[in-house]
């Protein structure tokens, strides 16, 4: 009977890490395909899409990175995404701490409030937006328009920090409040370490989002020198639509810092969303 379990488990393993093979097979081909032919000629794309370059061509993302001006679009997009970033975890932090406890009154309809916001799509109140940064004389301004990312995104950050703060043992806050704490010295000093893989959760999926963010940048951040990375790349479509090289070496070097960046914060992403999963 041992035996038998022990042979079923195997294949059930088995059979689990082969779809997992072919599903990253699949997720990985598409990138691999854009790195490969990067460093191709646009010739050489044309032909066979599928083979391997014959000469690197290092040019590629010389001219790329020139013609796309990805150094100032990389600054605007660090902008945009550090402000998107700061703004929502702020915010979600005191929002989730004060909604997991129902420390106030009407919590439940505020959360049913921040459920309903995530349904309705941003497009609705683009208009009113655009007129309202108009009159203000703030199109173009990176930070105020980290502000409308911050708020499209803030339900669904301040559900998931809502389901960290939740998983604290009331316990801990208690013997603080005993201690002396204040608000803000619980919230600082003793929630925050505690709830800290949840932030970077947060952080992550913000970060993601709002670096690859487009309609609400192409509306508000208008002219070349408030474009972000996404924006300079996608600007260069009608100029070099035919000449698939540099698109391809404009793509990577797009997606290589986001690719870095999850590489880098897998294991705390990973780790946030399990212990997030506990409670809700």
């Amino acid at each position: 009977m041992g035996a038998s379990s022990r042979k079923k488990k195997i294949a059930v393993n088995t059979v689990i890490h082969i779809i997992l093979i072919l599903l990253a097979v699949i997720c990985l081909f598409p990138i691999f395909l854009v790195l490969i032919n990067s460093f191709k000629e646009n010739a050489e794309i044309v032909r066979n899409p599928l083979s391997l370059p014959d000469i690197i061509h290092l040019e590629n993302y010389i001219q790329a990175w020139t013609t796309g001006k990805f150094a100032k679009g990389f600054l605007n997009s660090v902008k945009l995404t550090g402000c998107t970033v700061f703004i929502v975890l702020i915010c979600s932090t005191l929002a989730g701490y004060v909604l997991s406890g129902k420390r106030i009154k009407g919590s439940g309809a505020v959360l049913m409030y921040f459920m309903v916001a995530m349904t309705v799509p941003i497009q609705l109140f683009l208009f009113p937006l655009y007129y309202a940064f108009a009159k203000m004389n703030l199109i173009g301004n990176i930070p105020a328009t980290s502000v409308i990312l911050a708020a499209t995104y803030m339900p669904l950050a301040i559900f998931l920090m809502r389901t960290f703060f939740l998983n604290v043992p009331k316990e801990l806050e208690e013997a603080a409040r005993i201690d002396g704490a204040n608000t803000r010295q619980v919230i600082w000093s003793v929630m925050r370490p505690v709830v800290s893989p949840g932030l970077v959760t947060v952080a992550v999926l913000i970060g993601l989002q709002s670096w690859n963010e487009y309609l609400i940048t192409s509306t508000f951040l208008q002219g070349e020198k408030n474009f972000t990375a996404t924006l300079g790349f996608l600007s260069m479509n009608g100029s070099y639509g035919s000449n698939m090289s540099i698109l391809m070496a404009s793509a990577m070097i797009l997606i290589g810092p986001i690719i870095i960046f999850f590489l880098l914060t897998q294991k705390q992403f990973v780790d946030g969303m399990v212990s997030g999963a506990v409670k809700g």
